[in-house]
C-alpha cells in the first residue's frame, strides 16, 4: 500500500487527505442526521397536550426550542401563537431556513471532494505520462518493461482519485436526499401544529407525531 502511495507521487497527499476529510464528514452526518434526533417521536403530541391544558409557558417553549431542530421550528410558531396564521407560518418558515442550513452542513464540502479528487487523479496521471514520454525521448523504447512500469505508476493517481470520489458522491447524494425528506416531514408537522392551534383541524394529534 505504501509503495503505491509513493509511486503515485505528491498528488497522492491531497487525495488521501480528501479521503480522510470525507470519511469524517460521512460519520459526523450519520450521527447528526438521525431521524430520532431531528424529529423526536411524540414531540407534537406533547406540545398539543401542554397547549390544551394551558401549561405551555415560555420556559416550556424554550425547552422545546433547544431540544431538536424540529423543536426550533415548532417553538418559532408557538412564540407567535397569539398572532395570525400567516405570522406563525412565516416565523416557522424563517426558522426552517436556518435549520436547513444546519442540516446541510458539510454537504457542500462532501460534493466538492467528490468533484475534485478525480481531477487530482487525472492530473497525477498526466504528469506521470509526461515523465514516461521524457524517458522515451532519452532512452528510446528498447525496454518495454520500464515503459509499462512507468505507465502503471502514472495511472495509480487516477485509480486513487476515483476510489475516493465514487463513495463520496454516493454519500453526498444519500445525505442530500435525507435532508430533503426530513425538511418535508418537518414542514408537514409544523403546518399541522398551526392548523390545530388555529382550530382548522380536529384537536387531536397522533401520539407518534
Amino acid at each position: 500500500m505504501l509503495d503505491l502511495m509513493y509511486a503515485g507521487g505528491w498528488l497522492m497527499v491531497p487525495i488521501i487527505a480528501s479521503s480522510v476529510v470525507a470519511t469524517a464528514i460521512v460519520i459526523e452526518r450519520a450521527w447528526m442526521l438521525r431521524r430520532a434526533r431531528i424529529m423526536p417521536p411524540g414531540l407534537l403530541a406533547r406540545i398539543w397536550q401542554l397547549y390544551r391544558l394551558g401549561q405551555l409557558s415560555d420556559s416550556q417553549i424554550e425547552e422545546i426550542r433547544y431540544g431538536s431542530p424540529l423543536g426550533r421550528m415548532l417553538a418559532a410558531g408557538l412564540a407567535n401563537r397569539m398572532h395570525s396564521r400567516e405570522v406563525m407560518k412565516e416565523a416557522i418558515a424563517e426558522t426552517g431556513r436556518q435549520v436547513v442550513v444546519e442540516l446541510e452542513r458539510f454537504l457542500n464540502t462532501l460534493g466538492t471532494i467528490a468533484a475534485v479528487t478525480p481531477l487530482l487523479g487525472l492530473l497525477g496521471t498526466v504528469l506521470g505520462m509526461i515523465d514516461v514520454f521524457a524517458v522515451i525521448m532519452e532512452a528510446g523504447v528498447g525496454n518495454p518493461g520500464v515503459l509499462a512500469g512507468g505507465i502503471s505508476e502514472a495511472l495509480i493517481t487516477t485509480a486513487a482519485g476515483l476510489s475516493v470520489a465514487i463513495p463520496t458522491l454516493m454519500f453526498h447524494r444519500f445525505y442530500d436526499n435525507r435532508v430533503s425528506r426530513l425538511v418535508v416531514d418537518m414542514e408537514e408537522l409544523s403546518l399541522r401544529l398551526i392548523e390545530v392551534i388555529k382550530g382548522e383541524r380536529e384537536d387531536t394529534v397522533e401520539a407518534g407525531a
